[in-house]
């Protein structure tokens, strides 16, 4: 039954029954065999069928949900047996938004000390996607805001507060001054994060509460590209303060303090609303919690 409902959820997230087969390494005859063997047992048809993938139906669109939640206990059971047996050690899946990606470092650091048999996989993406990949069981954990859009089903480990700066040559407009407000931020050539990255829309929303339009001339969803432009001298960005810290700032790049209002959201570490946690899941809660006031400073 676990293998199943393991082939339903790669069926879900693929929405193809080639390309789900070929995730968990069955062919498409077993596939869709186990699929219907499924629909046997539960006496109800799960998904629409045609010359391809189709959808659901509503019983399987419930029956994707309680899925979620089978496997998901029976990896934590699994883990939890494997950790009474055995060091605590596998993978740990963190989906993360870019612009908490220079503090990761911070958990995965101390946890790895004290257990070094665990590896890690981050991904960036966008807050949207992380609450996605980690209601689809894709990933174990999230980094994201808290507090801004709605998070769902999902417990929260705050972390620390996001402040923003201006990046911006020393040169350039208002490159000289200790403080800048969000009036004078939107005067500037700014290169900034996609409209789909939640930072994004928290610097729209300050900008137009200013007064300004936001016309960016430059847009990516990399980090790393809006700083190579920065650092040209020719564009500025607006970044949170912590990934400024990170950065270590050459003198090309000056990191100011925006104000006039000074704006904070809530960065927070995202686990699935399921008792017990597995060990590793656990473990990182502990850290977490940990380093938490360490990253306030």
């Amino acid at each position: 039954m676990i293998d199943k409902l393991e082939l339903l959820l790669a069926l879900a997230k693929e929405r193809h029954f080639g390309r789900a087969a070929e995730t968990c390494g069955v062919t498409q005859p077993t596939m869709s065999t186990s699929i219907k063997q499924l629909e046997e047992i539960l006496g109800v048809m799960l998904v629409q069928r045609g010359s391809r993938f189709q959808g659901f139906t509503p019983e399987g669109e419930r029956t994707l949900d309680w899925a979620r939640r089978i496997v998901g206990d029976f990896r934590a059971m699994r883990q939890e047996i494997n950790g009474l047996k055995d060091k605590l050690s596998g993978e740990i899946r963190i989906a993360a938004v870019p612009t908490v990606l220079g503090m990761v470092a911070s958990l995965t650091t101390p946890f790895r000390a004290k257990h070094p048999e665990v590896r890690f996989r981050i991904m960036s993406c966008t807050s949207a996607d992380v609450l996605g990949l980690l209601e689809n069981l894709e990933v174990d954990a999230g980094l994201t805001y808290i507090e801004n859009e709605p998070i769902g089903r999902v417990r929260t480990i705050p972390l620390y507060n996001e402040s923003y700066r201006l990046l911006t040559a020393p040169d350039a407009m208002f490159g000289d001054r200790d403080q800048v407000t969000w009036q004078e931020v939107g005067q500037v050539p700014l290169c900034l994060l996609t409209p789909d990255m939640q930072n994004r829309r928290i610097i729209d929303r300050a900008l137009k509460a200013a007064g300004n339009e936001v016309t960016p001339t430059l847009t990516s969803n990399s980090l790393l590209v809006l700083y190579t432009h920065v650092k040209t001298g020719r564009w500025a960005s607006v970044m949170p303060a912590k990934l400024a810290e990170t950065l270590g700032l050459a003198d090309k790049v000056r990191s100011i303090p925006i104000i006039d209002p000074v704006i904070n959201y809530q960065i927070g570490l995202v686990i699935p609303q399921r008792d017990p946690m597995t060990p590793l899941i656990a473990s990182l809660v502990q850290i977490a919690r940990e380093v938490a006031p360490t990253l306030q400073a």
